[in-house]
């Protein structure tokens, strides 16, 4: 009996590590997730800067509609208007690729972050079916301990019996 209380000590034992083990893996994927929330509350102030940043474009267009009527008056003034043209042209191209790459990285985080929430949705499922059986084991274990005790104390009494009868004859 003892053999087996310590058996059952030493599984409920492994399976308290597993539980630890899941629930240390499940705060490790909550640390990532807040991470990637973090990320994206960063990603949301670029597109806020993104959009000044557009309102600055259109600045910049507005002047180059104010040089265009000051163009008229000579050619070095056309150059100075033809580089602007070519600076703003730059910075839209680089704004544009730096957006789509920001898109294709959020994207890729979305995705994670969805995996991520897969896992931990199973591992909870996992953990509450060992869960489940955990208990259903104990049940068990204290069923066969109380029919073990009940046995025991019927040989006691028959045990008595016995000296008292061994006695009488």
């Amino acid at each position: 009996m003892e053999a087996d209380v310590s058996e059952m000590r030493n599984e409920l034992q492994s399976r308290d590590g597993l539980w630890r083990r899941i629930q240390l893996e499940c705060q490790k994927l909550y640390t990532e997730l807040l991470k990637i929330t973090e990320y994206k509350d960063m990603q949301d102030i670029q597109i806020k800067h993104q959009s000044s940043c557009v309102q600055c474009t259109e600045q910049l267009e507005n002047k180059n509609t104010e040089l265009l009527l000051f163009a008229e008056s000579g050619e070095h003034q056309e150059e100075e208007l033809n580089k602007i043209r070519n600076h703003v042209y730059r910075k839209e191209q680089s704004h544009c690729s730096e957006q789509e790459r920001m898109k294709t990285e959020i994207s890729d985080l979305t995705e994670e972050l969805h995996q991520k929430e897969i896992t931990i949705a199973t591992i909870m499922e996992k953990a509450s079916l060992l869960e489940r059986q955990l208990k259903m084991e104990l049940e068990t274990k204290h069923k066969l301990l109380t029919k073990q005790q009940l046995l025991e104390f019927r040989y006691q009494v028959i045990k008595s019996e016995n000296t008292h009868l061994k006695e009488m004859v």
